[in-house]
């Protein structure tokens, strides 16, 4: 007899309803002046509410000491092994923007970036442009590109400077090197087969990346792509079929709508704004037993190195937890798919504060932050354990063994 799965082989279809609500890059590191992280410093009295009647924790999304990307990080708090399901940045955010992908269909993300005449990487990000702006540029090469024969080439604006590649035709495989030096003053790397399977893919992509640099030639900022995350169609089961969910994903960014698309969930409605999440949330409640509601802000002030901007974006998030808590779910769960802090400016492998509320919780504090979760009662788990807990709340599993 085949050992159990777990949590899978313990859910009922019914019980009650759970809202995940992720602050991308929630954790941090203390401040030098005061010793306290950005989450710390926020003046959070809603969540510390919330964690008044939770359970409280750290996850690790992949391994300890390992920093994880934003797929494989979601991956893992939703429920899915990062290391078994090992998922592409650009089939992510192709499924996002709406891109489907079929078998022996390879995805890629491209950062729009500014080169120098020498053919160095001035800027990696071509100075964030407007979404307008990047669909400009995307517009002139869909006019002037031609793809080489029995090779389809799709190209759609994900957010700002971010831009999602699709490849169709014969004889493709993701198995190919991005071409992102990774920091400025360098020429973009050549994109090459890591397997012979890939040898056309690269082929197809060094000719793409050299034709938009000719194209875009006379753009003072936007003349070129740098490529990154190539992947290939994965299947995955999905929420309802592992958990017995149905399960709705509320994100601004089309790569986490992506990733949860990749698991099963279904996207209602894209909100423009984190007021616009909670819209979409309360219209929809009644229609799904799984929510997951995504933030960026956090991450991005992350990434920028302003510490007051997180502690504001953290701020902003937890003014919204009561219209959440209104609705009446049987289960809140907080926390960040993986740690940005300022000081780094980048994803780290810390642990990442965890919360779950609901009316069988055994709360040990009154506050939401890293000291706090770090002696809760859920103690330090792996992200992917945490769709057990939240199942577990919502009366959603059953008794093992007799």
């Amino acid at each position: 007899m085949p050992a159990p799965r777990f949590p899978d082989d313990q859910t009922v279809a019914s019980g009650g309803r759970i809202v995940l609500v992720v602050l991308d890059g929630l954790g941090g590191l203390p401040h030098p002046a005061t010793g306290r992280t950005e989450l710390e410093t926020a003046r959070t009295p809603n969540l510390d509410a919330l964690a008044g009647r939770a359970s409280l924790g750290m996850h690790t999304p992949v391994a300890p000491g390992i920093t994880p990307g934003s797929g494989p990080a979601h991956l893992s708090i939703f429920g899915y092994d990062p290391t078994v399901h090992v998922v592409g940045r650009g089939a992510l955010s192709a499924l996002g923007v709406g891109l489907e992908l079929e078998p022996g269909d390879v995805a890629a993300r491209l950062n729009l970036a500014t080169f120098d005449a020498d053919g160095n990487v001035v800027d990696r990000r071509a100075g964030r442009p407007s979404d307008d702006e990047a669909r400009r540029v995307v517009a002139r090469l869909r006019d002037e590109l031609t793809p080489p024969d029995g090779v389809r080439i799709d190209l759609e604006v994900e957010k700002e400077h971010r831009v999602v590649l699709r490849i169709r035709g014969d004889g493709l495989e993701a198995a190919v090197t991005d071409t992102d030096p990774l920091v400025e003053g360098r020429p973009a790397l050549a994109c090459a087969a890591i397997e012979p399977g890939s040898r056309r893919t690269a082929e197809v992509v060094g000719a793409f990346l050299a034709r938009a640099r000719e194209i875009l030639a006379d753009e003072p900022a936007l003349n070129g792509f740098l490529a990154r995350g190539f992947a290939a169609l994965t299947d995955i089961p999905g929420y309802r079929e592992r958990f017995g969910l149905t399960a709705a994903a509320i994100a601004k960014y089309p790569m986490y709508r992506g990733v949860a698309r990749l698991v099963g969930m279904e996207v209602p409605e894209v909100p423009t704004s984190n007021e616009t999440t909670i819209d979409v949330l309360e219209r929809c409640f009644a229609d799904h037993d799984f929510h997951f509601l995504h933030f960026k802000d956090t991450d991005t002030r992350g990434h920028d190195g302003d510490f007051d901007g997180k502690v504001r974006a953290i701020e902003a998030v937890d003014a919204l937890i009561p219209r959440i808590t209104a609705l009446g779910p049987e289960v809140i769960v907080v926390t960040g798919d993986h740690c940005t802090p300022t000081r780094m400016r980048e994803h780290s492998w810390h642990p990442v504060p965890t919360l779950v509320a609901s009316a069988h919780a055994r709360p040990t504090a009154d506050a939401f932050d890293e000291s706090t979760c770090r002696v809760g009662d859920l103690g330090h788990m792996h992200g992917t354990d945490l769709i057990g807990h939240a199942l577990a709340h919502a009366g959603r599993l059953v008794k093992f063994g007799a």
